[in-house]
C-alpha cells in the first residue's frame, strides 16, 4: 500500500476527502469515507480484468463504444475500437472502452430525435462517473454525434470525436445510387407508377451496399464536417469511407491525439468559443448541410456556458448571405460522400473556405484551426478533373444561402429552409392555397386520395408534428407529392410543417416552424385548407394571407384546452 499511500496523499486533502488534481484511477473515487480504500478497491476488481500496475500507471482513455446490431451505421466500431486502442498505447496510455446506448434513424420509434437527450445524458454521466482522463467517442448516425458532444461539453473532460464514416455507394442498372436521397427519390418515382415492383425491390439490395452513415450530405455527413470545423477531430476524419483502411488509420490518429488532449487537458469548454461555431455554420452553409443542423447546433451551443445565447437563429441567416454553396453532393447536387472525399475533403474545403473562417479558433490539439490547415498535408485536385466535386468561392454551386431562416406572421419564432435543395426553384417565390392534414394519421389517410382538392400550385402543410405535438419532431416534413400528381410528373411542391426533413431528402420545403401547432398561440397550428400563403426565400418570408381578426378568432378557441377525461 506504499504507492498507493503516496498517490492519495498527493491528490487528495485526506482530512476533507476532496479530490485535487487526481488523474488515471485516482479521479473521481466513490465515496467510502476513505479515500485509500476507495482506491484499494478500484484496483481490485480493475485486476481482475487482467491489467498491471504498469498499465494501470497510464493515462486512461476511455472509448465510447456505440456498437450495436440494431445499427448498420456502426457496425465498423469494434473495428475502430481496436484501432483506437492502438494509437493510445503506442502512446503510452491505457485504453479502456464502455458502452452507451446507440440510436439509428430507421430504428427508432417514435423517432430518433426523442432519444438524443437522452443519449446526451448517457454519455455525460459515463464521462463524468468514470475514471477517464480523455475521451474518444465513437459515433455516426444522425443524432448520435451532436448527443454525444453536447453530453461531452456538460462532462467537461478533454474529447475527440470520431465517426464510423460514410457508406460506398451502390449501382443499378449502371446507375450510381446510394441512401438515402436515392432511396426517397426511387420511392417517390414507385408511388407514382413510374417503376414496378421488380425494380424497387431490386433497388432495395443496393442502396446501403456497406456499412456506415448515409453517403451523401445528410445529417450524419453534415454532422461529421462540422466536428472537423468545430476542431474536435483530425481534419481528414469527416469523409474517409467507413469501410476504407484510411478510416482505420484516422482511428489510430484519434487514439493518440486522445493521449495528446490527456496530457494538454484541454477541455471543450476551453476549445469552444463562439468563433468555433461560426466556423461551423460557415461549414454547414458552404456543404449545403441537413437543417437538423440548426436544431443540434443550438442545443450543443445551450450546453457551453460561456457562448449560450451568443449564437441565435438568426446568426445561421447572417452567415449563410455571404456564405456560397461549394460542395456538389446530393441532396443539393449530384455526388456522393466519397466522391468529397477524393476532392480532397474538409481539409480542400477549409482551405477554400479561409476568407470567411476565424482561422484562430482553438482545436482539440493545441493548435489553432489555422496551423492545424498549415499541417496537414494537401494536394489540390484540379478544378478540371472529374472527380472533382468542390467549387471554389469565385464559382460556387449556389451564390449564398443555402440554408435560410424565415419569418413571418406563421413562424415568428422562425423556421428553416434547405434553399438548394429545392427542386424547382421557382417555388422559392410562390403563393398558392394551403392543402392541410392534421396529422401523420390524416396525410397518410388522405394525400393519395383521387379526390384530394390540389394541383402543382397549392402548398401542401402538414400540422403537429412538432417536439411536442408527435412527440419528438418526426422526419416527416418531407411530405410526399399526392399521388394523383405525382402520376402527372409533379416532382416538387412547397411542403410546410413544424416538423424535421432527413438531411438526405431535397424539395422546396419548410421545416421546424415555431411556435409548433401544438401551442396555443401557434398560428401555424389554425392554418385552414384555401388559406393563401406567401412564401418568400429573398425577403426570408413566410406569410399566412388571413385578417388579423380571423386569426384571433381562430386562435381563441384554442386557448382553452379541452377535457381528456
Amino acid at each position: 500500500m506504499g504507492d498507493t499511500q503516496q498517490s492519495v496523499d498527493s491528490d487528495y486533502d485526506l482530512d476533507r476527502q476532496i479530490p485535487t488534481t487526481a488523474t488515471g484511477l485516482r479521479q473521481g473515487l466513490p465515496s467510502y469515507g476513505d479515500a485509500h480504500f476507495s482506491l484499494f478497491l478500484r484496483k481490485v476488481f480493475i485486476k481482475a480484468l487482467g491489467y498491471s500496475d504498469d498499465a494501470l500507471s497510464r493515462p486512461i482513455i476511455g472509448i465510447v463504444n456505440t456498437y450495436s446490431s440494431f445499427n448498420p451505421c456502426h457496425a465498423n466500431v469494434p473495428q475502430l475500437i481496436e484501432a483506437v486502442k492502438r494509437g493510445v498505447q503506442l502512446s503510452g496510455g491505457l485504453a479502456i472502452d464502455f458502452p452507451t446506448i446507440s440510436i439509428h434513424e430507421s430504428f427508432s420509434s417514435p423517432t430518433s430525435m426523442f432519444l438524443r437527450n437522452l443519449m446526451s445524458m448517457d454519455t455525460e454521466e459515463m464521462i463524468q462517473a468514470q475514471p477517464v482522463d480523455a475521451v474518444v467517442l465513437i459515433g455516426g448516425c444522425d443524432k448520435t454525434t451532436p448527443a454525444q458532444l453536447m453530453g461531452s461539453i456538460s462532462a467537461n473532460k478533454p474529447i475527440v470525436h470520431l465517426v464510423t464514416g460514410p457508406m460506398m455507394p451502390g449501382s443499378y442498372k449502371g446507375v450510381r445510387i446510394g441512401a438515402c436521397t436515392d432511396c426517397r427519390n426511387n420511392w417517390a418515382s414507385f408511388r407514382a407508377g413510374k417503376m414496378d415492383i421488380e425494380d424497387i425491390s431490386a433497388l432495395n439490395d443496393e442502396l446501403a451496399p456497406t456499412a456506415g452513415t448515409c453517403g451523401v450530405m445528410g445529417t450524419a455527413s453534415t454532422m461529421a464536417c462540422i466536428l472537423a470545423a468545430l476542431g474536435l477531430m483530425p481534419l481528414k476524419g469527416a469523409t474517409a469511407p467507413a469501410v476504407s483502411s484510411a478510416r482505420l488509420r484516422i482511428a489510430e490518429e484519434s487514439g493518440k491525439l486522445a493521449i495528446e488532449a490527456s496530457k494538454t487537458n484541454l477541455t471543450p469548454q476551453q476549445v469552444l468559443t463562439r468563433e468555433s461555431f461560426i466556423n461551423a455554420i460557415t461549414v454547414l452553409q458552404a456543404i449545403g448541410g441537413s437543417t437538423n443542423a440548426v436544431v443540434h447546433l443550438m442545443a450543443i451551443v445551450n450546453r457551453h456556458p460561456d457562448v449560450a445565447g451568443k449564437i441565435t437563429l438568426d446568426t445561421f441567416d447572417e452567415i449563410g448571405r455571404s456564405t456560397p454553396l461549394l460542395v456538389d453532393l446530393k441532396p443539393s447536387g449530384q455526388n456522393y460522400m466519397t466522391d468529397f472525399h477524393n476532392s480532397g475533403g474538409m481539409v480542400a474545403l477549409l482551405h477554400e473556405l479561409k476568407p470567411l473562417l476565424h482561422l484562430d479558433a482553438l482545436t482539440v490539439s493545441g493548435k489553432t484551426l489555422g496551423e492545424e490547415l498549415a499541417a496537414t498535408p494537401y494536394i489540390p485536385v484540379p478544378r478540371d478533373n472529374p472527380v472533382n466535386c468542390l467549387h471554389s468561392l469565385s464559382d460556387p454551386l449556389y451564390p449564398a444561402s443555402s440554408l435560410v431562416v424565415l419569418r413571418g406572421n406563421i413562424c415568428p419564432n422562425g423556421a428553416v429552409i434547405k434553399a438548394s435543395a429545392s427542386k424547382d426553384k421557382r417555388l422559392l417565390h410562390h403563393k398558392g392555397r394551403a392543402v392541410v392534414f392534421k396529422n401523420s394519421e390524416d396525410l397518410a389517410k388522405r394525400v393519395n386520395s383521387a379526390d384530394l382538392d390540389a394541383d402543382a400550385d397549392s402548398i401542401l402543410v402538414l400540422q403537429n408534428i412538432g417536439p411536442v405535438g408527435n412527440p419528438g419532431m418526426p422526419e416527416a416534413g418531407m411530405i410526399p407529392i399526392p399521388r394523383k400528381l405525382g402520376e402527372k410528373g409533379v416532382q416538387d411542391m412547397l411542403r410546410l410543417s413544424d416538423g424535421r426533413m432527413s438531411g438526405t431528402a431535397g424539395g422546396t420545403i419548410g421545416l421546424h416552424i415555431s411556435p409548433e401547432s401544438s401551442d396555443l398561440d401557434s398560428v401555424f397550428g389554425i392554418v385552414e385548407n384555401g388559406d393563401l400563403i406567401e412564401f418568400n426565400v429573398k425577403e426570408r418570408l413566410l406569410q399566412l394571407h388571413v385578417a388579423e381578426e380571423e386569426i384571433s378568432r381562430r386562435i381563441e378557441p384554442t386557448r382553452v384546452p379541452t377535457s381528456t377525461s
